[in-house]
């Protein structure tokens, strides 16, 4: 069996981790205290760490399908990312929340598809649901299925994010106490720039 990915691995061992071992025995000795919980999409094509210039030990990552955050429902079934919100928020503490959503998401393009009813899709239909009220606002504002409601969803899909944020008891607590930041970004793969959502003015402004 080939293992994928060995020569990179060989170069971690022999060259990338040398270089910061001192980096890693300390974290492993001082416990980690990231900066910010990073809640991004699994798309391959976006790298936390280049996109922010973060150091190792810097970001508590979170990537999912969407980069959606599931509302706070304690009598719900267990799920990862809820558990990670909450471990970084009042385990480690941290003080940011970053939600760094992109332009060509699979996960917004697709809520407007038919995904059918097989047994292979079962949970990402249901993951798409936590959008569901993305699209009806989407589709009030652009009602023809192109680039331009895509480019719309994904946006209006950071905001809820962020919404469904403050339906964590620590996270709007901590919010309230000026003890948390919450941030939402919207990064354009294919041009190499990030947008951060405004509150106050209600729309999204270039770095």
């Amino acid at each position: 069996m080939e293992i994928p990915f060995l020569e990179g691995i060989k170069n971690f061992q022999n060259f990338k981790f040398k270089k910061y071992q001192e980096r890693f025995k300390e974290l492993v000795e001082k416990g980690q205290s990231p900066k910010a919980l990073f809640i991004t999409c699994s798309d391959s094509r976006i790298h936390p760490g280049e996109i922010t210039g973060a150091d190792i030990g810097d970001l508590f990552i979170v990537r999912n399908i969407g980069n959606m955050v599931p509302p706070y429902k304690p009598d719900n079934d267990f799920h990862g990312t809820a558990a990670a919100i909450e471990y970084a928020v009042s385990v480690l503490n941290v003080p940011n929340i970053i939600v760094c959503g992109h332009s060509y998401c699979g996960a917004c393009e697709n809520l407007y598809k038919d995904l059918g009813d097989s047994e292979d899709l079962i949970h990402v239909r249901k993951w798409l649901e936590i959008d569901k009220d993305v699209k009806k606002i989407a589709l009030q504002q652009i009602p023809v299925i192109g680039r331009e409601l895509f480019e719309l969803t994904e946006r209006l899909n950071i905001i809820k994010q962020l919404e469904n944020l403050l339906t964590y008891p620590a996270v709007k607590r901590k919010v309230e106490n000026g003890e948390l930041s919450l941030y939402g970004w919207y990064y354009m793969i294919d041009k190499g720039k990030i947008e951060y959502y405004d509150p106050e003015k209600n729309r999204f402004i270039p770095v």
